[in-house]
């Protein structure tokens, strides 16, 4: 396999600041998901709270799972006028932030 083709996964852990309310974040949501439609190498978009019992979440609440075929496409979605624009919007928001992007790999048993 080509080191940059398949499935690579973007994922984005955060922490809203204090002070912005829930239907505030849910309109972000829908307009992260809503770049599925707009960025032709995102393939898929899911998010989630943090619901673990461990309590070793280091306050992230949020996260946020893109899927793209390739590392390429990542590049892509970066540069892409729409992710850049909401980016810019959506990143202030946050009082902590991390990304990473990672390629699934099976075990083999």
């Amino acid at each position: 396999m080509e080191e940059g083709k398949g499935e690579v996964k973007h994922i984005l852990l955060a922490k809203f600041k204090e002070g912005i309310s829930e239907q505030q974040i849910q309109n972000y949501i829908k307009q992260y998901a809503n770049l599925v439609n707009l960025v032709p190498s995102m393939k898929a978009f899911r998010w989630g709270k943090d619901v673990s019992q461990e309590n070793l979440h280091q306050g992230f609440t949020h996260v946020f799972e893109s899927t793209f075929e390739s590392t390429e496409g990542i590049t892509e979605y970066i540069a892409h006028p729409d992710h850049v624009e909401f980016a810019n919007m959506l990143l202030p928001q946050f009082e902590k932030v991390i990304v990473v992007d990672y390629k699934p790999t099976k075990v083999q048993l």
